[in-house]
């Protein structure tokens, strides 16, 4: 893969290979988001779960103290008072069955988080095959399905993120924007590494964190001491 001449620029600048404590990465990190827009600082993680087994799958939300950077458009699927509770506190789409046809025939997916009462997962369960993939689907571990919808759609507002394994087990997750100062990058940081710490399978035998890896949009990932996290 050619990369440009920016990207090859900023993997001079540091050792590909050394591992890093989170103060230093986060400043190597910072200096190589040179593109002309926000970068997104992002997390990688490389566990040693294996996904296929129900006992070592890792689904969770975390609220980061400074957020992402990101206004986070919320649907919320309610009925009655929890509608009303739901605009109240903030939502951006609010409904029930009359949104169905429109995700599904109209292929509307303007929103980046779905909260839904109980009652309703009847029928937010019909849009599995749309939402699932795209990792829209409430669901109770992650806190969005849930009767307190306020609640709910406060925390997403104030930077509340999902983190969960992907098919290779590897957990993806933004710490907020290139214009956060160190300090922000790092209380966001760490607020993360202590949730998935947390989180671990008390199945798994063997290396929990595999690798940890920090990156911006548009810059090239740099290597994490994971030492202090075993």
């Amino acid at each position: 893969m050619k990369r440009g001449k920016k990207y090859v620029e900023a993997v001079n600048k540091f050792d590909r290979y050394a591992q890093y404590d989170a103060a230093d990465a986060i400043k190597i990190v910072k200096e190589n988001a040179t593109a002309k827009f926000d970068e997104t600082i992002e997390v990688h993680i490389r566990t040693g779960c294996d996904g296929r087994h129900a006992e070592q799958q890792i689904r969770g939300a975390v609220v980061l103290p400074h957020g992402t950077g990101k206004t986070v458009r919320v649907l919320v699927f309610a009925k009655g008072a929890k509608l009303d509770e739901a605009q109240a506190a903030g939502a951006d789409f609010v409904g029930g069955d009359e949104l169905i046809p429109r995700i599904q025939n109209e292929g509307w997916l303007d929103f980046d988080v779905v909260v839904a009462t109980p009652d309703m997962m009847g029928i937010v369960g019909r849009l599995g095959r749309i939402l699932g993939p795209k990792g829209l689907m409430p669901n109770p571990k992650a806190g969005t399905v849930t009767m307190d919808v306020a609640k709910a759609i406060a925390d997403i507002k104030a930077g509340k993120i999902e983190y969960r394994l992907d098919k290779t087990n590897i957990i993806h997750v933004p710490i907020g924007k290139a214009s956060f100062t160190e300090e922000q990058l790092a209380d966001n940081f760490q607020t993360l590494m202590d949730a998935i710490v947390k989180a671990k399978p008390s199945a798994l035998k063997g290396t929990y964190l595999k690798s940890v890896v920090m990156t911006s949009t548009m810059g090239p990932g740099v290597k994490m001491n994971t030492a202090k996290f075993v």
